[in-house]
């Protein structure tokens, strides 16, 4: 497995975030990739491929690169090759973030290409991770997973369960949890919590297109918000501990 260039070291991983359906949290997924990786001081590299709304580009902390993959408005799945050939000769962390346009096109061209296998020839990891979610979109985001999940030929898909819209109650027990049980790898639950305190500080972060450690150390939110951002943070990074990812 190929080690990673700078003061941390590791393999080089690619972690790409696919959801049919839009406004689900995919990005902020992605971001919390890019910032759980950088905080172990990994070298991470980050694309955006939402040709619609590039939400990770907006992030200037981030340094995100957008993909441009729109071509006379239609998805040109071929703009994806400049971003794997640089997956593939560069090293560290890759984390790719996309909407819900690209979700049919990129997973085809993974498909098509066969790009896990050359990925998995030049030593690199692949993780897929999914977001469901819960209210009225949760039919659309399992089945978002369970679309994945049964094109995967590895175990490589992690799951994100994203109270933000309603409870994920007994996603383990899920028939297309358990049917798809093979394939996954885990999941990262981001709890529900009070709307009005721990909600806003992250609505107030977001809006900002501020990171976790941004938003911490800036002068625009008050000590305890800082402190109930600092407990979000921890409790997804310790999920991500938890899932033992290279």
């Amino acid at each position: 497995m190929a080690k990673a260039i700078g003061t941390g070291q590791g393999p080089t991983t690619v972690h790409i975030t696919l959801q049919g359906k839009g406004g689900v949290g995919k990005s902020f997924v992605s971001s919390l990739l890019v910032q759980y990786y950088r905080q172990q001081e990994r070298p991470v590299h980050c694309f955006d491929t939402d040709p619609v709304n590039p939400t990770l580009a907006q992030y200037r902390a981030l340094n995100a690169e957008r993909i441009n993959v729109l071509k006379r408005g239609a998805i040109n799945e071929k703009e994806f090759d400049t971003m794997v050939e640089r997956v593939c000769t560069n090293a560290g962390v890759f984390v790719v973030d996309t909407g819900a346009t690209t979700f049919v096109p990129l997973w085809n061209y993974v498909l098509e290409n066969e790009v896990l296998s050359l990925l998995g020839k030049h030593g690199r990891q692949v993780y897929v991770h999914s977001v469901v979610t819960g209210g009225q979109a949760l039919a659309d985001t399992l089945n978002g997973f369970e679309k994945l999940a049964q094109t995967t030929h590895e175990r490589n898909v992690i799951v994100w369960l994203n109270e933000y819209f309603g409870e994920v109650e007994g996603f383990t027990d899920l028939k297309v949890t358990q049917d798809n049980v093979d394939k996954l790898v885990g999941s990262v639950m981001i709890r529900e919590r009070n709307p009005q305190t721990f909600g806003d500080d992250v609505k107030q972060m977001l809006q900002k297109r501020m990171t976790f450690d941004e938003a911490i150390k800036s002068d625009q939110f008050y000590l305890v918000s800082k402190q109930r951002l600092s407990i979000i943070r921890r409790d997804i990074f310790d999920q991500i501990d938890q899932l033992s990812l290279a």
